[in-house]
């Protein structure tokens, strides 16, 4: 539990919202969701009475691509993909969000190009090309044999022939994305270029894509092996990720920022990094600013499981570092499906929004998540994601959770004029976002007042976590304080896990505290006037509740 900070950062107290944009708004009727169709919704996003209210928003990437990877194999990293608009369209979108108090967040890649980049098309011409060590070229073992027997994210091997030079180049995700090679100096700067060229058009923070894959061991030895359902998970990473050099480069990125003090550096690693998703915190003050924790994202719904992963993350972010809470994004289910398995999918997705926005940290809202969005039910022949198709349908992969967002109960919910480019998800004619504006009791009314509550709070925004014990098994409960500079603020937070009421009873000197409490928020929009009294002290099925004991 880090300390509070009496200046803290813009990013400590804001609530970020991820922007898939093929997904959002269209507004050409093309079907595909584009950045003027961003730039006509930021109302409803900040700067009205009625708006979700949140401060920043993260856009998927943007870039020009081949869209093999659906942006994430970046052609020109200084352009935007004509699919989505103009760089103008893009100055508009930074000038108009910025107007609203909406910061703009972009992803960057990192670790890896399109193989249709100007850099790799000049190093794969030739083995003595001036760019051919900026990405990892090698000889095979002989008879087309690769190096070694690393596997990649998306299946297969890392490792691609390349006929015209006789060599291998690797690439940790698809083919079409081979790896920038970081221990070459000229990559670096080549990179910080394309940070400063962004910085300069008003961007004001970065989420780093796959940013522990970053580094190799080039000496290319075999990663061990184990018993697992598909090829990457047959191996120990050992080699191919999480290496020193990640940290080096993450160090002079930082550095390179050093008279930037306002910009967020956010990575995506693995959950099962060495040292865990908190090494890349660094000292606390010279790598990243935060690092998503993905372990509750892919837990079960159980409360023992989230109580022991939330106190692990937050014990484990180092101080100066702050620390991120996601429970969906674009490459997984939607949590109303992940956590309502087996159970009421609205009724737990209620809970977890009360606990993505009361936990220590700062939360990241899926587009359409605050509706209650679920995932697609899609076909085969609906899918455009590769790793969808390539584990379809052992695995429900990616696309199901990036179908287009729901504005109203028009022809294509509002989104487009045409063919949208995924099918809309089901029950889009309830779950929209004109609907659900004008029901106080609905999800959307329900992560407004959330979202209100946590931005009024100084408990909530910068102060600590304390878990409460001696609950009932079903149920989570924990403390938020904040107690600096004769300001205090103390408050209960408990969520019910289970389809049954459950009676609280608390260690007798909290519950001493709590008799003078005072029920501020409910998930269950039939008890928000409720009064409160710490004798009976009740969650009904799959609530949670925020109580001022102050």
């Amino acid at each position: 539990m880090t300390l509070l900070q009496s200046n803290p950062s813009w990013w400590q107290s804001a609530i970020v919202y991820q922007i898939y944009p093929w997904s959002f708004q269209d507004s050409n009727g093309d079907g595909i969701g584009d950045l003027p169709g961003i730039l006509g919704r930021l109302d409803y996003l900040n700067g009205s009475a009625d708006s979700l209210g949140v401060d920043a928003i993260w856009l998927s990437p943007i870039y020009p691509s081949p869209m093999h990877d659906f942006g994430y194999d970046v052609q020109d990293y200084c352009d935007i993909d004509p699919r989505f608009g103009t760089m103008a369209d893009f100055d508009r979108l930074i000038s108009e969000a910025h107007h609203r108090g909406i910061r703009v967040v972009m992803d960057l890649v990192l670790n890896h190009t399109s193989d249709q980049h100007p850099w790799f098309i000049e190093s794969r011409a030739s083995r003595t090309s001036a760019k051919r060590d900026w990405y990892y070229w090698a000889d095979g073992k002989g008879r087309r044999r690769p190096p070694n027997n690393w596997a990649a994210r998306f299946g297969g091997s890392v490792w691609a022939h390349d006929r015209h030079t006789d060599q291998y180049y690797l690439h940790s995700f698809l083919p079409e994305q081979p790896d920038l090679n970081w221990t070459n100096p000229a990559v670096r700067e080549a990179v910080f270029d394309v940070v400063r060229f962004w910085l300069a058009r008003g961007v004001d923070g970065f989420r780093l894509d796959a940013i522990n894959w970053l580094g190799k061991e080039t000496s290319w030895p075999d990663n061990p092996r184990r018993l697992a359902w598909r090829s990457y998970y047959r191996q120990v990473h050992r080699y191919d990720r999480d290496q020193p050099h990640t940290h080096e480069a993450l160090r002079a990125l930082r550095a390179s920022l050093k008279d930037r003090g306002d910009i967020l550096l956010v990575g995506e690693t693995s959950s099962d990094t060495p040292g865990g998703p908190a090494a890349f915190y660094g000292d606390g003050s010279n790598e990243l600013h935060e690092v998503f924790d993905f372990r509750l994202l892919r837990s079960t719904w159980h409360p023992e499981a989230f109580r022991r992963l939330i106190l692990e993350s937050d014990r484990a972010v180092p101080e100066g570092g702050w620390p991120p809470v996601v429970f969906s994004n674009h490459d997984q289910s939607r949590h109303i499906d992940r956590y309502g398995a087996g159970g009421d999918p609205i009724g737990r997705a209620r809970a977890a929004a009360l606990l993505l926005l009361t936990l220590r940290g700062t939360p990241f809202l899926y587009y359409g998540e605050e509706l209650g969005l679920r995932d697609g039910r899609l076909k085969r022949s609906h899918l455009r994601d590769p790793y969808t198709i390539r584990y379809w349908p052992w695995k429900i992969g990616r696309d199901p959770a990036r179908t287009p967002m729901p504005w109203d109960d028009s022809p294509q919910a509002g989104f487009t004029s045409g063919a949208p480019w995924l099918p809309l998800s089901q029950g889009w004619r309830q779950t929209n976002v004109a609907s659900e504006q004008q029901d106080p009791g609905s999800m959307l009314s329900l992560y407004k007042r959330l979202i209100r509550l946590k931005k009024g709070s100084k408990a909530l925004t910068v102060g600590t976590y304390h878990p409460i014990d001696g609950g009932p098994q079903e149920c989570l409960l924990f403390r938020r304080e904040f107690h600096m500079e004769g300001q205090r603020e103390s408050l209960l937070i408990a969520v019910n896990f289970s389809a049954q009421a459950r009676k609280i009873s608390l260690p007798t000197a909290f519950s001493e505290l709590t008799r003078t409490g005072r029920l501020i928020l409910s998930t269950d929009p039939q008890r928000a006037g409720d009064p409160w009294t710490a004798d009976d002290f009740y969650l009904g099925p799959d609530e949670g509740i925020v109580v001022s004991v102050q």
